[in-house]
């Protein structure tokens, strides 16, 4: 069947069916906690397939990898020395973040400053391992992130590099997404517009990937942790497959 015979509704019974199933995700474990904890390496679509499981089930979510981002942006906006461990710490501990926490809506600001867009840029990416490698500042936001969770009713889902084994390791949900290299490259090329070059992609993909893994381990699944490969999945496929693992885990128990 194409997508575009999926996505066109041909009867009214489809239309009560898609209703039905909408109106089922948004009651999985109501008024009960559910944190859907997401990994994964860049490219693999975790943000924006996180994002629609989000607005699926009618919960919070949270993107962690921008608050590492807007601490990276804080640094070079205010000239702090990324390579200079204690001030990179500091930056994190006393950074005023503010974000959105809806799947609908994207917004970050740091210190009252907008930085939606600017914390996307290829600099940033290119500067955000100083933070992400940094433990005591990844310490301040594994804190941060904790208290974000709690403050939503522990009804949220939460995607980074060590949610499902550091931030979140008691969430009824745990999965790695991920995806090969080729399709990692491609996704996050598509993403930039095209405006990459084969070999800054493979810096922001693979040589980020790399740094950052010298601190977590984000590409094996821990022990209840499921795995989702969407190398040969498309968007809407991949959000089915992670809904249908959130569905397993909190009926069947970890994998």
């Amino acid at each position: 069947m194409s997508n575009a015979e999926l996505n066109t509704p041909t009867t009214g019974g489809t239309d009560a069916a898609q209703a039905a199933n909408a109106a089922d995700e948004r009651a999985l474990r109501q008024g009960r906690p559910l944190v859907v904890a997401v990994d994964g390496p860049s490219g693999s679509g975790k943000s924006s397939v996180s994002k629609e499981v989000a607005r699926r089930l009618g919960l919070a979510f949270l993107d962690t990898g921008a608050m590492y981002r807007s601490v990276a942006w804080h640094c070079l906006n205010g000239r702090i020395n990324l390579e200079n461990a204690g001030a990179v710490e500091a930056a994190a501990r006393t950074i005023n973040m503010e974000q959105t926490m809806v799947p609908d809506a994207e917004l970050f600001k740091v210190n009252g400053i907008n930085v939606t867009d600017a914390i996307r840029e290829p600099k940033i990416s290119q500067a955000v391992s100083a933070v992400a490698t940094n433990l005591g500042a990844r310490a301040e936001l594994v804190r941060r992130q904790r208290e974000l969770i709690a403050a939503h009713g522990r009804r949220i889902v939460v995607e980074g590099r060590d949610i499902t084994t550091v931030v979140a390791p008691d969430a009824e949900a745990r999965l790695i997404l991920t995806a090969s290299e080729e399709a990692r490259l491609r996704r996050r090329g598509l993403q930039l517009g095209g405006t990459q070059t084969a070999e800054q992609l493979a810096e922001q993909v693979l040589a980020r990937d790399a740094k950052d893994a010298t601190v977590v381990d984000f590409h094996q699944a821990a022990d209840g942790v499921y795995t989702v490969d969407s190398s040969d999945l498309d968007f809407e496929q991949t959000v089915d497959a992670v809904i249908a693992v959130v569905r397993q885990a909190v009926h069947a128990g970890p994998a």
